[in-house]
């Protein structure tokens, strides 16, 4: 299986989150699974971070990197497949997730309601 994790998942992953299901954190830590982490998952939380409104201890691509995960850059593609998404999300960094995960063929792991109802492969955590 080849999985994009949804930024929140990706923190709750790195903090050891009890909002992290027993379910997904064995699809994560699944040696057969490729996972991925977005470049728009960085931007969101360096966002965030620098609005006070996150804080996360290390440096996040690092601990990425450290837990075996794949970086997901973005591409003109992946920023053009979003004018094909109908307005169903107004957070830009959800958008650009559901595009990566539609152009990449990879299914988004999430919690978020709003992007279940997206025309993509999805896990519900």
């Amino acid at each position: 299986m080849q999985l994009l994790l949804d930024t929140h998942v990706v923190l709750w992953w790195l903090a050891d989150d009890e909002r992290l299901s027993s379910e997904a954190r064995e699809i994560i830590a699944d040696p057969e699974n490729a996972i991925f982490v977005s470049a728009a998952s960085a931007w969101e939380v360096v966002i965030k971070q620098s609005l006070g409104k996150l804080r996360i201890d290390g440096d996040f691509e690092a601990e990425v990197r450290g837990n075996g995960f794949a970086l997901l850059p973005i591409s003109f593609s992946h920023a053009a497949e979003i004018g094909h998404l109908p307005p169903l999300h107004r957070d830009p960094f959800d958008r650009m997730l559901v595009a990566q995960s539609r152009v990449e063929n990879l299914s988004l792991m999430t919690a978020d309601t709003e992007i279940l109802s997206y025309p993509t492969q999805t896990i519900s955590i």
